[in-house]
Order: structure tokens, then sequence, then C-alpha cells
């Protein structure tokens, strides 16, 4: 017995826990579909809304068209409706949803009627559909109408069956990604009588919509459209939560689906088509666009862009890969891709004209057909009523005469060659020379000089090598065949050099794309700034896709311009309100994009996977698109590199942020630490010698009195040099300090030094070396007899009483040296050189040393502020500590 082992899918797992984990979030869409208008959508979302209100949900009316019907109109009394706004279009007002109103109410549920009507201009957004998107981004549920023949994938077969084209449209995604999809249907004599009732239109509307859009078998075929599109939705759920909860059944073919879209066969049907194919076979689909040598016209360039957003709207995979044969690179993308089937349009033209079509290579479907062994290749007929554009250059070019005139020059010196070659070769041989500047003349000029020269080499191949030479006449049919298979050679040598020239010019234009892509990356990678980053970005997409930028990033809360390449162009308010729109909602703006598209730039935000973090603007004097096909995807490119200089940039800036507070809290927490015990244990010590002096002091003797007396002298030093040190290190940290240059005697000061430090001492032995002659450098002696001093004191703290302190002062190489030796335990860390930071004390036995830890880390200070040098390290020929001072000796700093 063979068990299967069932498991839940994980990408339906994965899409189910998004679902939940957002619900918090995203608010749910209720779609009530239905077949035609007046089978009842609007009355059922109304009564859904007073059934949510009686169960205490808080719901209104964003907008509702109760197109006169009373019935629908008396479902609108008992519920909240928001005030519409008013819009003046073409001198009449106009009614429409008030978007922002509806956002600042914030209900649970809110009814929107009509989700394929078109807003007035001067809307947010073109289409109510995307106000229903915003509504559900703000956590908002939404109930919401649409009639069958708005989807835009059924958009042609709608208008094939009623005669009638809906202009309206929605995307099909819109649909597809509702929670819930309710059918509403009546059956096509149930609607026809409501029509004659009266319900549904004004009695002269409704006699002439019986005649024409209202006929049963209209009827029908919408309802069936309607139960097909609501059964391939519930058919969608239904898969997802059998394969999440592991549950046995029916599972789709591994189909996968390819159209084929070029400008010369096709429009808008055959995506359709493809939508359909693909979701009939629950299969994912990919529009090809094979972008040949030949160069596109700017009208056929926005139809080609129309037609692949169209695409993207319809929820396929959009791919434009370069190639010559259109037929030939689509099938072998299709074989490299898995797909199963391909969709192509109708080749247009018919008869003769559709015959030299495929002589000359423009039929790319009968083509694609016959390359496409082992695909079922799917001919989808054009819809009637739409135009088909053909490519065509872009510009009809003037005439240049260089290329003839070197065509020419070529072809004479190869005659030349010719003549020479004819005295001890054949006939056969000589035209070897005219194929081959053929050949060089395609290479170097192109298809039509090379045609040029092809004529012309056959001229001089028949005028001066065949007989009768020097006419154009021929007399021996031998050579007529040999004149006629020489100018075929030729011109398949031409036409294959051409070729070869228009594949290295489209290689070179994609090589320099690559190299300053490459070039880009390098740059960016190296640039540590912000402010260079966005100059650099701005200027390299400026550069490439020629055209106006300006990179703005958030500051208080507002997007403002950081940097920009745009020749003083400015970033106006209405602009502006464009860019910050896009920056909170992670999605694209302004001109020619489907959310404020009445600006003059377009802004696109910059994303990383921790959401947006900067927004480019783009804009251009140029009518149309601001961006190609080409260009689209390069600055997908350019914009995901920016994006990830910029957010590695703002890393490494929260990253430096961190660690400094990190510091921060460790110097604060230290310097607490030393303010709560070494600056209050004087403190306390001066408080009690006080207190006791004051309330004991006619009892005490004299020799107490001193005592106490003594002690309050010795804490306030103590106190004094702990606030000393402070006020110096916040000296060094400042960079307040300037050490005076004067010829100092290091003999005076080390004796000065262990003058003051006597008190500190008194329990050690001290020995002081200073050697004859020693030169007079140029110090400070007050920085160098403080930072001697702390030295001092630090060997006094951290040695047992009765041990000796050494110092000792000489010369050596250019250089003084102070040395201090103490006969401690040395340091007992792997490097000593962290006895010089700030804060640091060190334990000694079960005790900590009194003091702030910053005598040495002040003694660095200052000694490197003379010029010198510090170092510490354990002693060589005994246990202790030895820190040596260097300072350079020479004409400028000694006398």
């Amino acid at each position: 017995m063979e068990t299967h082992l069932i498991r839940p899918d994980p990408d339906a797992l994965l899409r189910q826990t998004v679902l939940d984990g957002d619900s918090h979030k995203r608010g749910r869409l209720k779609v009530f579909l239905g077949a035609a208008p007046g089978v009842g959508k609007t009355f059922e979302m109304l009564t859904v809304a007073h059934q949510l209100k009686r169960d205490g949900v808080d719901v209104v009316i964003g907008v509702v068209e109760t197109h006169g019907r009373s019935e629908t109109a008396a479902l609108v009394n008992g519920l909240e409706l928001v005030p519409l706004r008013t819009v003046t279009y073409r001198h009449r007002i106009l009614t429409e949803m008030d978007l922002d109103a509806v956002l600042m109410r914030a209900p649970r549920v809110v009814a929107v009627d009509e989700l394929a009507h078109t807003n007035a201009s001067g809307s947010r957004h073109p289409k109510r559909w995307m106000d229903v998107e915003e509504l559900l981004a703000a956590g908002i549920d939404v109930l919401t109408t649409v009639n069958i023949q708005h989807l835009e994938s059924l958009n042609d077969i709608v208008a094939s069956i009623t005669r009638i084209r809906v202009r309206e449209t929605v995307p099909d995604h819109v649909i597809g990604d509702a929670d819930e999809v309710e059918l509403i249907d009546l059956t096509p004599n149930d609607l026809l009588q409501r029509m004659r009732d009266g319900k549904i239109y004004a009695e002269h509307t409704a006699g002439r919509a019986l005649l024409h859009y209202f006929s049963p078998g209209n009827l029908t075929a919408l309802r069936e459209l309607a139960l097909r599109q609501t059964a391939q939705q519930v058919d969608a759920q239904l898969v997802d939560h059998m394969k999440a909860n592991a549950i046995a059944g029916p599972w789709a073919a591994g189909e996968r689906i390819m159209v084929c879209l070029t400008l010369q066969d096709g429009d808008a049907s055959l995506l359709r088509y493809g939508k359909r194919l693909a979701d009939r076979f629950h299969a994912p689909w990919i529009v090809l666009h094979v972008e040949t040598n030949r160069d596109l016209s700017d009208t056929a360039r926005t139809r080609m862009a129309s037609q692949m957003h169209l695409a993207q709207s319809l929820g396929a995979e959009t791919v434009t890969i370069p190639g010559q044969d259109v037929a030939l690179d689509a099938v072998a993308y299709a074989r490299t891709q898995n797909v199963t089937q391909i969709v192509a349009a109708h080749p247009a033209g018919h008869g003769w004209s559709g015959r030299i079509r495929q002589w000359l290579g423009r039929a790319t479907t009968e083509r694609l057909i016959q390359c496409a062994q082992g695909f079922p290749v799917h001919v989808v007929p054009r819809s009637p009523g739409e135009d088909v554009v053909t490519e065509r250059p872009r510009n009809i070019e003037p005439f240049r005469a260089a290329p003839y005139i070197a065509a020419t020059l070529i072809v004479l010196s190869a005659l030349a060659v010719a003549l020479l070659l004819r005295q001890g070769f054949e006939v056969s041989n000589v035209s070897l020379a005219f194929l081959t500047a053929i050949l060089g003349v395609a290479v170097a000029y192109g298809l039509w000089p090379s045609l040029w020269a092809s004529l012309l080499g056959m001229l001089c191949f028949n005028f001066f090598f065949l007989p009768p030479l020097y006419t154009l006449t021929i007399a021996a049919p031998d050579n007529v065949v040999a004149l006629f298979f020489f100018f075929a050679t030729a011109l398949i040598a031409s036409n294959l050099g051409a070729r070869v020239r228009n594949q290295a010019v489209v290689a070179r234009h994609r090589a320099d794309i690559t190299q300053s892509l490459y070039h880009f990356s390098r740059t960016i990678t190296g640039i540590i700034k912000l402010d260079d980053l966005l100059w650099s970005a701005s200027h390299q997409i400026a550069t490439m896709l020629d055209c106006d930028v300006a990179m703005l990033l958030p500051e208080s809360e507002k997007l403002e311009v950081k940097a920009s390449y745009n020749g003083g162009k400015v970033v106006g308010a209405d602009d502006l309100a464009a860019a910050t729109w896009a920056w909170k909602h992670n999605k694209v703006a302004g001109r020619g994009s489907d959310n404020l598209p009445g600006g003059r730039w377009l802004f696109l935000p910059l994303r990383t996977g921790r959401g947006p973090v900067a927004v480019i603007g783009l804009q251009t004097e140029r009518t149309g698109p601001i961006l190609d096909l080409e260009q689209q995807g390069l600055l997908d490119a350019l914009a995901d590199q920016t994006a990830s200089a910029i957010e590695s940039i703002l890393l490494a800036g929260e990253l430096d942020q961190a660690r400094l507070d990190v510091e921060t809290d460790k110097l604060r927490g230290a310097l607490l630490t030393s303010i709560s015990h070494d600056l209050r244990t004087p403190l306390a010590s001066i408080l009690g010698a006080t207190s006791s002096l004051e309330s004991y002091g006619d009892e005490l003797d004299e020799t107490a009195r001193k005592d106490l007396l003594l002690t309050i002298h010795d804490e306030a030093e103590r106190l004094n040099r702990f606030v000393a040190n402070l006020l110096d290190m916040t000296r060094l940290e400042a960079g307040a300090l300037q050490p005076r240059q004067e010829p100092v005697d290091v003999g005076e000061v080390i004796a000065s030094t262990l003058s003051r430090a006597t008190d500190l001492l008194s329990d050690h032995e001290i020995e002081m070396l200073i050697e004859p002659d020693l030169p007079m450098p140029l110090l400070d002696d007050v920085l160098l007899e403080q930072a001697l001093f702390n030295i001092l004191d630090n060997a006094g703290k951290y040695t047992n009483p009765e041990t000796k302190i050494t110092v000792m002062a000489s010369s050596d190489a250019g250089s003084l040296l102070i040395h201090v030796r103490d006969q401690g335990q040395g340091f007992a860390v792997s490097d000593p050189e962290i006895a010089f930071s700030k804060f640091k004390r060190f334990k000694s036995a079960d005790r900590s040393r009194p003091g702030t830890g910053l005598g040495l880390a002040i003694s660095r200070g200052f000694i490197e502020a003379m010029g010198g040098t510090i170092v510490a390290r354990n002693r060589r020929d005994r246990s202790g500590a030895e820190l040596i001072m260097t300072f350079p000796l020479n004409e400028k700093n000694t006398k």
C-alpha cells in the first residue's frame, strides 16, 4: 500500500498568514456583482448596510446612485450620508464622493456605489476604485457595486455581445482581491419586466434600451459571464483554502500562458484574451514584447507603453527582450520559461498585402506558427473598431549623401583591385572583390548604402568584365545567370552585413547602459555623505534618462528637495503635494500616473525592505509619457541602487548615533558613579568634621581640633583635584586648550611636582634621577606639572606603602624622555593602554581606589597637546608599572 503525505501548501499558508496579520490594518472589500443595470446591486448593498447598523456597526454612505428608483431611495433614509463635494466642470456643477471627509469620519464600514465611475477632473484619483483602495488602506471596510461589463478583461467580449463598448472599466485585480463577491442575479424575463414597469429607466429611455442593450440574448450572455466570473472567484478561494488546510482534491493543470505582443498585428483584445485564457486554466501568464532594431515612432512607443500598462493591470508579468527575429526569439523565450501555450494576434492585411508582409518577414503570427513546434498557438482576431499601429521609423531622417559617396568610392576601389586581378584570374574569382566591398559597406554604413553598393557593383561587373566589354549588354546566356547570382549574392551579403551592424549597434547601446550602471554602482558604493549621494544619483538619472530630476527626503515630517539636476526648475506646491502623497502611500503619483495625474512632475518612491526612503521626481518638456519601456526598466535599476545606497548611509548614521548613545550612557554612568561616591566621600568627611567642631568644639582639646581642621583641608584639596580633573577633561574635549611654548627646565618641574605631591606620596620612597645638562624643550610648564602630578597620584593609589616610585628624565636620539616607575602589581590587563580611558579605574585586592578615573586620560591629553606622547607598560626588570613620556627635541622647540 502506498501512502501519500498531504501537507499544507506553504504559499497558501503564507497568504493566509499575511491576511490574518494585516486584518487590523487593511479594510475588507465586499463587491456586489451584477450582470446588467437594474438587477438590484445598490438595493442589496443598502439592505446589508441597514443590517450592519442594526448589529451596532458604524456604517455610513460615501456615495450612492439611486437613478430615480423609489425602492432604492427609500433605503437611503436611516443611514448616515457623508456630504458630497461639488466640482465645477465645463460650467456644470458635479457632485463626487468626498474622500477626505470619509477618511476624517473614519467609519467602520462605508458604502460606495458605482465602483467603475470616473471621477471629475481635479479629483485626487481619476477612478473611484482608486478611492476605494485608499479607503481600504486606511482600515475602512467597503461595500461597493459593479456590473460585469466593467471588468477590464471582459470589455471586448461585452462589446461584441451588446455592440456597445463600455469606456469605464475596473482592473480585474480589484475584484480578484475582494474578500467577498456576491452575485446579484435576475433572470432575463424578470429584468425585462422591471424595465417595462419603469423601475430601471424612465419611460422614454426604457423603450430604446429594450431594443438594444436589454435584449433577451444579450442579458443571457451577460448573465453567463457574471456566473462564470463569480464561479472563478469562488473556485480560487476554495482551492486556496484546500491547499492551506491540506484537503485532498483536484489541482490546477500546470499551464503557463505567453502572449506575444507586437504593434504590427495586435491590439488590446489580445491581452484580454490572454487574461481570460490564463484565468480559465488558473495559470500565470506573461506578456512578451521582442524589441527589434527597427526604431519606434513616438506614437508607437506611447501605444506600447499603454499596452504594457494594461497588461500589468490585468495581472500579467511583462517582459521586453531585444532581438532580431520576433518569432524565433519569442519561441526561444517560451522554451526557457516552460510556456505551454502561446497567444498571438491575427496578422493585419489580407490577400496580396498579407503575402507581401509574410515575404518581408512582417507577419509575425505566420512565422510564429511555423516556428512554434510543440506549442499550441491561439490566434486571436482583432476586435472591430480598434486601429493597428505598425512599427515605422520615429522620424524620417534627412537624406545624407556621405554614406553613398563612401560606398561609391569603396566599390570603385574594388573595381581597381578587380582590374588588376583580371590579368591572372578567372572572372568568377574577380567578383569576390566586389562582394568583399559590399560586405564592408553593409557593416560600416547599414542596409541602404550596401544596396546601392550592390547595384553599383553589379553594373561595374557587367560593364568591365562580361562580354561585350564596356557595355551593359550581355551576349552569352551563361553570363546572365552569373550576373543574376552575383547580384543575389550581393543582396544577401549586404542584408547580412547590415543585420550584423544593427546587432552591434544594439549590443553597443546595451553595453553602454550596463557600463553606466556598473560605473554608477561603483560610484555610490564609495560615497559616505548623503548630499553627495543624492547629487550623484540625480545627475546620473538625469543624464541617462534625458530629463530633469529632483530628489526629495523627509525632514521635520515634510518632504523637501535635497538635491536636483533640473536646470533651475522649481517643484511647485501642487507637485510637492503629489510627492508627499507618493511618500505616504508608497505609490507612484503625478504626471501620467493613476494618482494625481495632472501635475508636471512624476514622483516615484524609492523603496527598500524597510519601506520608502526617498522620493524621486522626473520632469521633461516632451509631451506624452516621461518614460518609455526601456527607460522604465533603466529607472527601476537606478532607483533600486539609489534606494539601497541611501538606506546604507541612513543605517550607518543610525549605527553611529547608537554607538554614540551607548558611549554617552557609559560616560554618564561612570560620571554619576564618580560623583555619587568619590565626590560625596570628601564632602561627607568635611561635613562630619565641621559638625563635630560646631557641636563639640568647646569640649575638644587642641590636638583633636587640629586633626579635624586637617581633615577638612585634605578632603577639600582632594575634592578640588576631582573638580579640576573634570574641568580639564571638559577643556580637552572642547578643544579649548592652547599650550604655551616656552623653554622649560624639566628638572625644576619634576621637583615642583614631587613637592606638591608630598602628602599623597608620604608613605612611599621617592627617587628622582635627572640627567645632567638636560636640554630645555619648548613646553607648557603648568600642563607638564599637572600631567606629571596625575601620574604620580595614580602611582601612589595603586602601589603598596613603603614601595619606591622613581622619576627619571633623560634625552635620547633627539627626544626628551620622562619615566615614572613604581613597584606595585603592574597592569593586570592584556592592553595597558586601557589605563588612559576616561573613568577607567582598577581594583587592587578587594577594594577600589578612590578617584574619578580621569587622571591618566587628562595626562595623555595634556602631553599630546604639547606635541608629546605617553605609553604605559609593565616593568621588565621586576613587577610594577612604567609610564614613559616622550617630547621631541629640535631647533624649533629647544634653546
